[in-house]
């Protein structure tokens, strides 16, 4: 904790109450918060890593549970850019780091980060990994782990794997959760971007299946293009 001490200062004599309530009912009063909107966010942990350097990569994980286990959640955004400057530094372990967190706290504004952002790299880093982890987090019943099934190849565009998202899609497209029928749709969204006929294709040949929420999503940017 002696690191983030500096940190933990930092954030707390910049806090703005205001703008904190604002932000705590933006999120449903699930969490606390400083108040510190991101352009300020990013520059005081700018102004920490410029002082203080990154972490050595072996306490890297102990770091970023201590971040996780602060109350406010700037500083779980801040555990999420320290992340993504140190993920070239990891090793497969990762994997549990990034699991962990993804079932703690959950919310869209971590979990979309950590599988898009992060999951996404390391997988690309370690591919064997995919299955093996992907699967476990279909079966698990977590909608969480489900959602970063999902979204991990959100940023692949002609790397992805399109029969195993379509797989993973067919096994929740009736789930009622919200969070997965956005997923579904989004996920599909950025992937017609690279192969629209494959999409629409997709769509069209599970019509009945697929809610309403996830065929908006996955048709919207198509029709846009459409209509210009």
């Amino acid at each position: 904790m002696n690191y983030l001490k500096p940190l933990i200062d930092s954030f707390s004599s910049n806090a703005n109450p205001e703008y904190a309530v604002w932000m705590e009912k933006y999120m449903r009063n699930q969490f606390r918060f400083f108040g510190l909107r991101g352009p300020k966010l990013k520059e005081l942990g700018k102004q920490f890593i410029n002082e203080y350097g990154l972490p050595p990569i072996a306490d890297y994980p102990a770091i970023v549970k201590q971040l996780w286990d602060l109350n406010e959640r700037e500083f779980q955004f801040f555990a999420l850019s320290l992340m993504g400057k140190m993920k070239k530094q990891t090793d497969a372990s990762n994997i549990v780091v990034y699991e962990f967190l993804i079932t703690e706290k959950s919310w869209w504004d971590t979990v979309d980060h950590l599988a898009a952002a992060l999951v996404g790299y390391h997988f690309i880093r370690f591919p064997e990994q995919i299955i093996p982890n992907t699967e476990k987090w279909m079966s698990s019943g977590n909608m969480w782990l489900q959602r970063s099934a999902l979204l991990f190849q959100l940023k692949y565009k002609k790397e992805t794997d399109f029969d195993l998202l379509t797989s993973y899609i067919k096994r929740l497209m009736h789930s009622k959760e919200f969070f997965i029928r956005k997923a579904i749709g989004w996920t599909l969204r950025e992937y017609s971007k690279t192969d629209p006929a494959s999409v629409i294709d997709f769509v069209q040949s599970y019509e009945e299946q697929l809610s309403g929420l996830s065929k908006r999503e996955a048709l919207k940017a198509i029709e846009r293009k459409s209509k210009k």
